[in-house]
């Protein structure tokens, strides 16, 4: 649980004061974020999104929740244009730790809510349930609860599916370049999934909430027993060049039809892109166990 400072406790009663004062007036707060894992968030409970950062680059790689017309597109988060989003005028802005930099420029537009999904040390599924679920009590959708119980519960019946019958290990990796590769380890949101699916992770190595940082390709010989799950977006010249070579081509699991390749989904996603991942794995190993 983060911990309360005097900084976020009035944040906190000026954004629900806020909430309540638009409600008040016969209509949905308007509301913006800076983070990703936020918008698909809010997308997926149905708030009134407003404004977000790269839009098209959101549709490309997060895919699904889908993306309104009508909303704001206000430049890269690293560096958002503060102009275009004063403009779509907010009642309220969601943020997170990544982007806790910019507070202060966003909070002169509109009030600022802060939700971390991703933090050391912490359950980045954990995390999310919590704020999706003070999402929706701030904005009051019933569906922000609907859909963190509906995910606990087709991950748990997935997870009676995966566990019927023996299954290998699997590893989710994210292509860099024709000779180097990510892996997402058990602390990541993709590790979390697979414990909760009842499947087991290959990669047992260190990593910091996410994926490691490159990886050599030959280290992937190292774990022959392991199903492969590629996931994007990887350039496509590089999963080409990657899957002729003789290197790729010798190992176990090509050789034994054990490679899935999923959909693109945001590794630093939250309830959505949990689910997407599990919904992937359960078609794509569906009666392929070995």
């Amino acid at each position: 649980m983060a911990r309360l400072t005097r900084r976020t406790f009035v944040s906190a009663v000026v954004s629900l004061a806020a909430a309540g004062q638009v409600r008040a007036m016969g209509r949905e707060p308007r509301v913006a974020t800076l983070d990703w894992a936020l918008l698909e968030t809010l997308l997926a409970i149905g708030a009134n999104v407003v404004a977000a950062t790269e839009l098209r680059q959101f549709r490309e790689v997060v895919v699904k929740p889908d993306l309104p017309s009508g909303v704001v597109d206000i430049g890269l988060r690293g560096t958002p244009n503060f102009e275009a989003l004063q403009f779509a005028q907010p009642d309220l802005i969601f943020n997170s730790n990544f982007y806790a930099w910019a507070d202060p420029f966003i909070g002169r537009i509109a009030p600022v809510e802060s939700h971390s999904i991703y933090v050391t040390g912490k359950s980045p599924y954990a995390l999310a349930e919590q704020a999706t679920l003070a999402i929706g009590e701030r904005l009051a959708i019933p569906a922000a609860q609907d859909l963190v119980t509906d995910l606990a519960v087709r991950l748990n019946h997935l997870k009676q599916a995966f566990t019927a019958g023996e299954s290998r290990p699997v590893l989710p990796i994210n292509l860099g370049d024709a000779r180097h590769y990510r892996v997402f380890g058990s602390d990541s949101m993709f590790g979390e999934v697979l414990t909760r699916l009842g499947l087991s992770n290959a990669w047992q190595g260190a990593t910091n909430y996410s994926a490691t940082a490159p990886l050599g390709i030959e280290t992937l010989a190292s774990m022959p027993d392991a199903w492969l799950v590629l996931i994007p977006p990887h350039p496509q010249d590089v999963f080409e060049a990657l899957t002729k070579s003789a290197f790729w081509k010798a190992l176990s699991a090509v050789r034994e039809n054990r490679v899935l390749t999923v959909g693109s989904i945001n590794p630093y996603g939250a309830l959505p892109a949990a689910r997407r991942f599990a919904e992937f794995l359960a078609e794509g190993l569906s009666g392929a166990r070995g």
